[in-house]
């Protein structure tokens, strides 16, 4: 057996450079390389190794570890899962800034290859710079915070360790049921030291992602589930887009009749103008997939997490019979739903096959959902199509920036890519944005993180360089996280940033008020402060000195023509606009289980106890 000599950070980087992927007939880099913020727990080693393969193996500088992170997981989602990043950091702070991130990718089932440098295996120079020191047990580091967050875990104490822990890596990262984080931890010294390694293990090997078939009597269960039933409701979720399911979820939802709407991950799976479309459906869902979701006497749940978000905390479809179609176990069996363990393609092209000339949906219940898509898309065109200030102090809302958004191109919901993550806004996107093709919709929701959005679309536009990035963002999340802005521009990744600005974090202010509390500590005139109160901001001076071009505009109108600037601009652009912190979009929606204080002295709390201690009573338990 012929052998190479190689230190361990040599063949690590040498063995993700050679997995590929087939993608549409082309064979690609499984990895598109590796985000790095370099320190004396990896500059040596990792650093030298990176730089070897650079031509094969791209290394992105970063400015913010949780940043490149998410860039990362971006990146992974927009390829729907079948190309990914990794990302490497020092010991110490560099590893630790990265938790968050691996925990929204854990969340979301997205892969991601987390690489940290590492304590000394040795531990002659203990402790060393940044080393956590635990007086019980002394193999831990910071790293092992990754433990939790992980689908795989490993600390590579020798050089040889990576011959059974780099396949099993590529293995959870590319398992459509396992898929997520994995955490490789390195140790300084032995990312240094030699091994030889057996030339074969560095051969280009092409990667398959593996459809998973149903078993037998699984789906002759799930077959005669939807034959008893008169009114089925399709929610579509983020499964559907990873299994390349659109175009099987269309040719079903046609072939019987049955409407289809969609979670925060799963939007953008069947366009926005398809007749049985019925839009977001649950706590920020159309009012007309909501009251379908009421009504139905089957929901089939496909490539969705069930989270409390798309079930109205498990009060909106608690009538209906659960049939649940997921490669995960944990998914497909919440909630005592009949479980079809299946990707999502194989098992909706299969059940089209048993049931087509044998079903269809009752004719008056699919009748009913096109009249009712058709009345909400009319709706969504006339809240999105508002331009006029009805007076001079009126500061506009949400919708009407999204509408403004989109009309700035003709061929919007086929062209652009939205990317938003947490706050208002993913309420109002998920309603509102019409998307056209799969994937014109990012939406971080799972974890629902604050400062995913700028990182998030450079990832996307790393993925897509072709299409524009339309990163819509409140102003706390932006003060949260914008260094990779800076990024973007040194990498020459265009994005139109849309930066509303309430002033504050308006959407947890009307949160709390809606639990009966009184406003506190979310807006800025309602926290403390010191004697010259709380600073006016310049976001557009700030995204400027980021490198980015920037401009404030003061309504839609001129919200619109940014828009034709920013578009026609070759360099990130940032679109600041003041926003009403208290309007959003009243129609659709369902209760969400927020806990409210059990004893309080301010009647609006006990009245909002009252109903919530009511609404418990429809909870599916």
């Amino acid at each position: 057996m012929s052998t190479i000599r190689l230190t361990m950070a040599q063949a690590l980087v040498r063995y993700l450079a050679a997995q590929h992927i087939e993608i549409d007939g082309e064979r690609l880099p499984l990895f598109a390389g590796c985000f790095a913020i370099f320190g004396h727990g990896n500059v040596a080693g990792m650093g030298e190794a990176l730089s070897q393969q650079r031509a094969r193996f791209p290394t992105y500088r970063a400015h913010n570890e949780q940043g490149m992170a998410h860039a990362a997981i971006a990146y992974a989602k927009a390829h729907f899962r079948r190309r990914m990043m990794a990302v490497t950091t020092s010991i110490g702070p560099g590893a630790t800034n990265m938790v968050t991130a691996a925990a929204l990718a854990h969340v979301n089932r997205l892969p991601l290859l987390l690489l940290p440098g590492d304590v000394f295996v040795s531990r002659a120079p203990d402790p060393v710079l940044q080393q956590i020191e635990d007086g019980t047990d002394g193999s831990v580091s910071a790293n092992d915070c990754f433990r939790p967050v992980s689908r795989y875990f490993d600390r590579i104490m020798r050089p040889e360790q990576l011959l059974t822990a780099l396949p099993r890596a590529i293995a959870i990262l590319t398992d459509p049921a396992q898929c997520g984080p994995v955490t490789l931890a390195l140790p300084q010294d032995v990312q240094t030291e030699a091994y030889d390694y057996p030339e074969a293990f560095f051969e280009d090997r092409l990667v398959r992602i593996r459809s998973m078939p149903a078993d037998v009597e699984e789906l002759e269960l799930a077959v005669a589930a939807i034959r008893e039933a008169k009114r089925p409701l399709i929610v579509s979720g983020g499964g559907v887009l990873y299994a390349n399911a659109s175009a099987a979820l269309c040719a079903f939802a046609e072939a019987f009749g049955v409407p289809v709407c969609e979670t925060q991950a799963g939007k953008s799976a069947l366009p926005w103008h398809h007749p049985l479309q019925m839009g977001a459906v649950g706590v920020t869902g159309s009012p007309v997939a909501n009251e379908l979701a009421r009504d139905a006497d089957l929901v089939l749940a496909i490539g969705t997490r069930l989270q409390d978000f798309t079930t109205g905390s498990h009060s909106l479809f608690g009538q209906a019979k659960l049939l649940s179609i997921n490669v995960n176990a944990l998914d497909a069996l919440k909630w005592r739903g009949q479980s079809l363990m299946a990707d999502a393609n194989w098992a909706l092209m299969q059940l089209n096959a048993q049931l087509e000339g044998t079903w269809l949906a009752d004719a008056s219940w699919s009748e009913r959902a096109r009249r009712l898509a058709h009345g909400w898309r009319e709706t969504v065109q006339s809240i999105t199509n508002r331009r006029t200030p009805p007076g001079p102090d009126y500061l506009p809302y949400d919708g009407e920036v999204i509408g403004a958004v989109q009309r700035s191109h003709p061929d919007s919901p086929r062209h652009d890519i939205v990317v938003c993550a947490a706050g208002t806004l993913p309420a109002e996107l998920h309603k509102l944005w019409r998307a056209g093709v799969p994937g014109g919709y990012h939406m971080e929701y799972g974890f629902s993180c604050m400062g995913y959005e700028v990182a998030g679309g450079l990832g996307v536009k790393m993925a897509h360089p072709e299409r524009e990035v339309i990163v819509m963002v409140g102003d706390g999340s932006y003060l949260m996280m914008n260094s990779e802005l800076t990024t973007s521009v040194m990498l020459g990744h265009k994005l139109i940033v849309v930066l509303l600005d309430n002033r504050g974090y308006g959407c947890i202010n009307r949160l709390q008020q809606a639990c009966g509390g009184e406003p506190f500590n979310n807006m800025f005139d309602s926290c403390l402060t010191g004697p010259e109160g709380a600073p006016e901001i310049d976001f557009a001076k700030h995204a400027e000195a980021l490198g980015a071009v920037a401009e404030h505009v003061g309504d839609i109108t001129a919200l619109e023509t940014a828009m034709l600037r920013a578009r026609q601009s070759q360099r990130s652009y940032v679109i600041v606009i003041d926003t009403d912190a208290r309007r959003t979009t009243q129609e659709g929606g369902c209760w969400w289980e927020v806990a409210v204080p059990e004893v309080s002295e301010r009647p609006q709390v006990q009245m909002a106890r009252a109903a919530y201690e009511e609404k418990l009573q429809a909870q599916r338990r």
